[in-house]
This record gives structure tokens, sequence and C-alpha cells, in this order.
């Protein structure tokens, strides 16, 4: 069955917290949701405020090819007729093939919210939506609040589709707003209201109860064919039922079709693209399209893996565009690590002792505190220095930080490195904004002058965990800081009870691992441990 999606990223995505888009990232994601395949997208509500007005104004240059752009907006006000009413009148004027438009189907909100009897309120719907369908816009009712209405007072939550059919509108969608509705509840009454009512029914659910894409699901089940919801689950409060999954499960396990097959792989870098517009992290334990949503750490998944993936995944993750990742921890099993090299065909170069002090090393480091699920860098010099043992690029003799105050200019910062290679000893002071910009522009001092590549090596983001907070400024800290050479980007680890010994540990593994790569182009080796990152 053909099921029509609608994307409402762009404006309630944009009422969750955090959330917040230009108006130069509304046309972007606009025009991506297009090439994706979505068939509507909601692009805001241009009677609320100037940013949403102009993103329409300029949205008419769009070139989209599918999605049918929408505009958001509520019934006319008691006080105004259509004609009169700002909110229908912008509308109007967003210039768009459809509209949206939300109604009182709860009794409790005529009352309390507007103030007005229920007759009044069937009347502003109707009016609203004869109004919108005069100047020949498709028109989409939000019976907003609907399944809390219902169950207050199902009459009249009935009444209100009715006002909305009658006076012409093409959608009518039922919306639980509150997000509260358990599924078998929302299933009942969606049967009811299909029982009612011909013609295209939608559903808009919110995730409160952690059920937006089960309830969503569950509509389409009883005949529903329009679903709307976000892109990586935005929405206000916990969010609206996250489009993603919805996508995924509708094509993929329930055998209708959405964006088409075609398009499904694209799935997963749409929501990271629209995530990095967002400017918020990706959640890892998304489903489908997350990073993690197909990473294997424990050693009897990963060694079951390697033999059928569908032991410990339930679909193939690049129907969607994602991909299948092993994590390497103190629940490793030699599986683990063999999957890394043997994926690229280095599990040849090491034989099985070397592979057993390779995973011996492994769990030692996790349990001192080391992260290497997000610290492959580590792991790859770690594989690199198994298939190259005693080289070594330079010894460190010694380092050095002082910090001292300077009055009202702050703090100055002075780091000493002090450095040997082959029988040669080089030193270098420097200062930095901090001990460790101190101590990477002193190490690079030392060693740029041998090896002038590694000048391209720069610091791109720097965390600090504590590992152990009952012993307070005497825990024991772990550093993540990512990397990159203007090729690609790697993070490196290091662990200490001193956050500045961290800080160096993780420092010389970035650079050790740029001296690597350099005296030896073994491509095989960068992609057996590739952190799988994704550019959209």
């Amino acid at each position: 069955m053909r099921i029509y999606t609608f994307d409402t990223t762009l404006r309630d995505g944009t009422q969750g917290e955090a959330v917040s888009f230009s108006v130069e990232d509304k046309l972007v994601i606009a025009q991506k949701l297009d090439e994706f395949g979505i068939d509507y997208i909601e692009g805001g509500w241009p009677g609320s405020n100037p940013k949403d007005r102009e993103f329409f104004t300029r949205a008419r240059d769009l070139k989209l090819k599918r999605a049918k752009l929408t505009a958001f907006g509520s019934t006319r006000f008691a006080r105004n007729t259509p004609d009169s009413d700002p909110n229908l009148r912008e509308l109007v004027e967003a210039g768009t093939p459809a509209v949206a438009i939300f109604g009182k189907t709860w009794d409790m909100h005529v009352h309390r919210a507007l103030g007005i009897s229920e007759q009044q309120n069937l009347e502003l719907i109707a009016d609203s939506v004869a109004f919108l369908k005069s100047h020949g816009k498709e028109v989409i009712f939000d019976a907003e609040h609907f399944f809390d209405g219902y169950t207050a007072n199902p009459v009249y939550a009935l009444k209100g589709l009715e006002a909305a059919r009658s006076a012409g509108a093409d959608v009518l969608c039922l919306c639980d707003t509150n997000g509260g509705t358990l599924t078998a509840r929302l299933q009942e009454i969606c049967s009811e209201v299909r029982k009612r009512f011909d013609g295209t029914l939608a559903i808009h659910c919110h995730n409160d109860s952690d059920l937006a894409v089960a309830n969503t699901l569950a509509a389409v089940e009883e005949g529903f064919t329009q679903v709307q919801g976000c892109m990586n689950g935005y929405g206000e409060r916990c969010g609206n039922a996250n489009l993603c999954s919805i996508i995924a499960n509708l094509e993929l396990k329930l055998g209708h079709t959405t964006v088409g097959r075609e398009s499904l792989p694209n799935l997963t870098s749409v929501a990271r693209f629209i995530s990095e517009l967002a400017n918020l992290p990706m959640r890892n334990d998304q489903p489908y399209v997350g990073r993690s949503a197909f990473a294997h750490k424990g050693g009897v998944h990963v060694s079951a893996v390697l033999k059928d993936a569908s032991t410990y995944e339930h679909i193939q993750p690049e129907a969607i565009g994602n991909r299948q990742r092993v994590l390497l921890s103190e629940l490793s099993g030699r599986g683990n690590v063999l999957y890394k090299l043997k994926q690229h065909g280095l599990d040849a170069r090491l034989d099985d002792q070397a592979k057993r002090e390779l995973l011996d090393r492994i769990k030692h480091m996790e349990y001192e505190g080391y992260e290497l699920e997000a610290a492959e860098g580590t792991f790859e010099l770690l594989v690199r220095d198994a298939l190259r043992p005693g080289v070594q690029f330079f010894e460190i003799i010694s380092f050095d930080t002082t910090t001292r105050m300077t009055g009202q200019y702050g703090s100055l910062t002075t780091a000493t490195v002090t450095l040997k290679v082959e029988e040669h000893v080089y030193s270098a002071t420097a200062t930095g904004q901090g001990p460790v910009n101190a101590l990477d522009v002193s190490l690079r001092q030392c060693l740029t002058p041998l090896y002038p590549a590694i000048a391209n090596v720069r610091l791109t983001d720097y965390k600090v965990r504590v590992l152990d907070f009952k012993k307070g400024t005497a825990a024991k800290v772990r550093v993540l800081v990512e990397w990159s050479d203007h090729k690609k980007n790697w993070s490196t680890v290091g662990v200490s009870e001193n956050v500045i010994e961290a800080s160096w540990l993780a420092l010389l593994d970035a650079i050790k691992l740029e001296l690597m790569r350099l005296t030896e182009q073994d491509e095989s080796i960068e992609r057996a441990v590739e952190d799988y990152c994704w550019g959209v």
C-alpha cells in the first residue's frame, strides 16, 4: 500500500529543546527531503514569526520535484471572519500548494482554552477549511488532542472531523498531541474513525510515552495512509514520532511503499545531514540510522555475526545506508579483533601469538580506563605496533608545564619537551593557551624539522571524563582527543590521575600514529580500523 510521508521537522521539530534552524538551513533541508522522496514538507507557521514568513517567500525559488511544501496555522480566531483573520491570510499568501491547520476536537480545550461554545468551535473549523479551499489549497486538518478528546467525549470529537470533512478538507489527521495514548487504545479509536470516514486519514503522534512510532504503525494497520513525524524524532517535550524509524518499518517490515526502495539507502545520510544542520549530536543508539544500530561488542555476538550477520541483525544495514561495526572493549572476544583485521586481509600478517598479545593489551587498557570504541586511532596504533614491533620514532626524556597568573591578563602556560631521536637530543620550550596547547607546540617544534608532515595534524575536539567521581579531584580521568590531517579524522585516548598526563598520552598517540602512516602507506590498515564516520 502507498503510504504518504508528511515531514514536520521544520515546524514541529523546531519546537524541541535546542533545535533551531536558520532560514538557509530550512531551505537546504527542504531540498534534501524532497530529493529523498518525502511527500509533504511542513515548512513552518508563517503567521507566527518573521523567520517562517521569510522561509516561505524564499522557498518559492526551490525546485521541488516531488514534495508539496506545506504551510501550517490554526483555525480562525473566534472574533474574526475568515477574510479578516490574519492567520488565514498568511497561509494563503505563503503560496504553498498545501496547508495544514489545527483545530480543537477536545471539548475541554474548547471551553477552557478558547472560551467559546462547542458549536462556535465547529464553525471555526468549517469556515477556516472552506476559506482555504476557496483559494485552491489542499487542506490537511489536524485534529488537535483528538485521542484525549475522543476518550472524554467521542461524539463531539467526531463532530470536529465531520465539520472539517464537510467543508472540504482533503486529509483528516488525528493528533495524539500529549503523547499519552497507549497503542491498543489508539488503534481501537483509529479503527472506529476509519469505519466512519472515507478518504485520506493521517496520524500525528508525540513520543511522551515512548510509543509514537508504534502508535503510527498501528494507525497504518487500520488503514491510515498518511504518516506525520520528524526526522530523528525531533519535537517538543519528548519529540515527535521518528520518521526515520517509521519509514524503515513501513518499507522493510510491513511491505508498504513510502519513499521507495531505491531511496531507502539514503535514509541514514539524510538523518545525519539534518542532525549536523541542527548542530546536535546524532544519537548513537537511534534505531536504524544510529552509529550503534548495527554495532556489536560482546565476543559471542561478534563470533556469530562473522558467520551470519542475521544472527544479531534484524535487517541488512546497507538497506538503509548504515553499516555494521564491531566495537573493542574488555568484553571483546578474539572474534572482535579478528573481525577488524580480517575485513581487509590483515589477519594473515599476525601470527597467533601476536593476535593474543594484541587482545590482552586491549583488555588491559580497557581495565585501566581506556575506551577504544571511541578512539579507534589508538587502536590503529596498537595494530601498527603489532605489525611493526620495535619501531620507535622518538623517545621522550621529559616534559614540563608551568602555569602562572598574570594579573588582569589571565594565565600564561609554558611547556618544555625534551626527546631523543637516535643519538640526538632535542628540546623546545613554548607558550600556549593552556598546558595541552603548550605541550603540543613544544612537541611539534622538536619533531617538525625531522618530520615536516606532522605540521598538518591539528586538534579538532577535546573531551575529559572523570572515571571515579568518588575520589573527587584525585580521580582518574580519561581524555579523548579528536584530530585531523585535513584528509581524515581520528581519535586517541589517554588515561591518568593527572589530566595533563592523560592529555599528553593522547597527544603522543596521535603524533606516533601519523608518523606510522607516513612511513608505511598501508591503506588496508586504515580501512580496517576506520570509525565509519559519515560525510554528508
